[in-house]
C-alpha cells in the first residue's frame, strides 16, 4: 500500500507540472521524478522470513537457540547465545600519549570491522574509571570464535586490556530502547 501511494504521489507530481512550456530546468527535474518512480515500482518488497526460516538459518551456521511463546502475545520468541566480552585493564598500560593513541585509533578501527563484517552487534566503553573498561558483544556461533575475534583487537594484543568472554542470551530481533 506504501509503495503504491508513493507511486501515485510521484505521478501526480509529475504530471501536474507537465505543460507545454516546459523550461530545461523543469524538464530535469520531471526526468529525476519519472526515474523515481521507476526505482520504486522495482522494489520487491521484503518478505519478513517465518520463525521457522530463522531457526533453521541460525542452527545451519551452527548458532545455539530456543523458542518460547510469549503468554501476552502469543509470538514465538527466538532466544539466541550471543558472547559478551569485557574488555578489562590490561597489566601493560605504560604507553606513552602517542602510543596510547594510536593504540586508541587501531582499536576503534578494530571494532568497527567488527561490526561491519556482522561479528559484533554493539560496543562501547564504561563511562566509570573502573577495571572493566568496555564490552563488546558478538554475535558469533562460539565462544572459541569469540574469544579470538575479541583478543585479535590491538589494544589486547598490546597487553593495555584483556578479554573475559561470556555467553549471554538475548531475544532475537528485539532492540535497545
Amino acid at each position: 500500500m506504501k509503495r503504491i501511494l508513493v507511486i501515485f504521489t510521484l505521478s501526480f507530481m509529475l504530471f501536474a507540472c507537465k505543460d507545454n512550456s516546459v523550461k530545461p530546468e523543469a524538464e530535469e527535474v520531471i526526468n529525476e521524478v519519472t526515474n523515481a518512480i521507476k526505482d520504486v515500482a522495482e522494489i520487491e518488497p521484503e518478505v519478513p522470513k517465518t520463525t521457522k526460516e530463522i531457526k533453521e538459518e541460525l542452527t545451519a551456521k551452527g548458532f545455539k537457540i530456543f523458542d518460547y511463546v510469549d503468554e501476552a502475545t502469543q509470538d514465538t520468541i527466538i532466544m539466541q547465545q550471543y558472547f559478551m566480552a569485557f574488555l578489562k585493564k590490561g597489566a601493560i598500560r605504560m604507553q606513552n600519549e602517542e602510543e596510547s593513541a594510536k593504540l586508541q585509533k587501531q582499536h576503534l578501527a578494530h571494532l568497527k570491522k567488527m561490526y561491519q563484517l556482522g561479528y559484533a552487534d554493539i560496543s562501547g566503553p564504561f563511562g566509570d574509571d573502573g577495571d572493566i573498561r568496555g564490552i563488546t558483544i558478538y554475535n558469533v556461533p562460539t565462544l572459541k570464535m569469540a574469544d579470538s575475534l575479541a583478543n585479535s583487537d590491538p589494544m589486547v594484543k598490546a597487553g593495555r586490556l584483556v578479554i573475559e568472554v561470556h555467553p549471554w542470551w538475548a531475544a532475537k530481533g528485539f532492540e535497545l530502547r
